[in-house]
């Protein structure tokens, strides 16, 4: 079953991906579970599927799922100005070249969920870095948006789509309304009902070594380079949970989360999942926004197009993490790798393409996938 997907999986390890693992569930039924590779290249140990990963970006929708549990008890509005909750974010100024002036618009909560806030992704600021400093490394999640907040946003609020720390700004935003730490919030009110026991946004020093070996590719030499199971980058501090890129998961936990999204009245209502699911983005907005081909962006996701063919929403990671969900076809799917810069990142989505075609023999996937200039590039069949 699912034989053109498998290899579409197996193609993945002759590009130089080290492992790769694949879950798709059918309404609600496991129909495809693909292990294959290494999750240590240099011991040659065989993918089990049961390894935790740095998942990066694919935070984001837990991140977004937590802030909207708190919408649904009516503790915001999404047209709140987000210094009614954090002051420092009140008087806040663009950049322009190297002249700055004050933002005539106001960072509204939705900013945060759409990635229309005006934030770059520069966790190397001197913001960030004087945050390190003063806070002897620990940069605490709510605290560290207070550096955040001295640096010049990127253009006014709401008038462009930007990939940026919108999200981690987010988790601090959780923190604010919920009263408790981020790491907290979300091991109580997503892991723990779900029953995602590897599941972390804070992981002692101590479980380190419970994570796969983690790579980044050499584009020139055509290898995976071990880099060290560390998150690369984005965690600004010891104590700094990261709502955009700080999660740590399993391919069998995550799974469970995007099942709970597909069902809904789980963590989170059908509704409320269907409201983050539904496009928000202007066309101005759109103009700057990564996928505008084949999806929109809603909150803290990709979304269905009206009239597209892909119908699901989701998002992926740097290290090659995957998700998609399609409620009218019933689909989950997560896959998950540990290779940054990864030569597969392009594709690594086609695996909903594939399911599609091949399980439900639909002719305009076929075609999508035929006709892409990719399944050149990557000598991809169907």
């Amino acid at each position: 079953m699912l034989e053109k997907t498998k290899a579409l999986c197996d193609s993945f390890l002759e590009l130089g991906v080290p492992g790769f693992d694949l879950s798709v569930y059918k309404d609600g039924e496991c129909i495809l579970r693909h292990t294959i590779g290494y999750s240590d290249l240099e011991n040659k140990t065989p993918m089990r599927g049961n390894e935790r990963y740095n998942i990066y970006s694919c935070s984001k929708p837990i991140t977004c799922t937590a802030a909207m549990q708190l919408w649904e008890k009516g503790l915001f509005s999404l047209d709140d100005k987000l210094s009614d909750y954090m002051p420092e974010f009140a008087e806040m100024t663009v950049g322009y070249g190297e002249d700055t002036r004050k933002a005539e618009n106001p960072i509204l909560v939705k900013h945060l969920f759409e990635m229309t806030a005006g934030f770059d992704y520069n966790v190397s600021s001197p913001e960030f870095n004087e945050a390190r400093a003063e806070t002897g490394g620990r940069c605490q999640t709510r605290e560290a948006m207070k550096y955040l907040a001295k640096r010049p946003l990127l253009f006014e609020p709401g008038d462009r789509w930007e990939y940026s720390l919108c999200h981690d700004v987010l988790a601090a935003f959780v923190e604010v309304v919920s009263g408790e730490r981020f790491e907290d919030y979300t091991k109580k009110n997503i892991f723990d009902p779900l029953g995602m026991n590897d599941t972390t946004f804070m992981l002692p020093d101590a479980e380190l070594s419970t994570l796969a070996e983690q790579y980044r590719f050499d584009a020139e030499k055509k290898v995976a380079v071990n880099c060290g199971k560390n998150i690369q980058g984005y965690k600004i501090g010891s104590e700094y949970a990261s709502g955009g890129a700080g999660c740590i998961s399993t391919v069998d936990d995550y799974i469970k989360f995007l099942e709970a999204l597909r069902v809904g009245d789980k963590i989170i209502g059908k509704d409320t999942v269907a409201f983050m699911a539904t496009g928000r983005l202007s066309e101005e907005q759109s103009r700057t926004y990564w996928t505008n081909e084949t999806h929109g962006y809603g909150l803290g996701m990709r979304t269905p197009k009206a009239g597209g063919v892909c119908r699901d929403f989701g998002w992926g990671g740097a290290a090659g993490a995957f998700l998609a969900v399609d409620p009218e076809c019933g689909i989950s799917l997560y896959s998950a790798q540990h290779l940054l810069s990864s030569p597969n990142q392009q594709i690594r989505g086609w695996t909903y393409r594939y399911i599609m075609a091949e399980l439900f023999d639909k002719e305009d996937f076929k075609k999508l996938i035929i006709e892409s200039p990719l399944s050149k590039d990557y000598n991809l069949t169907y």
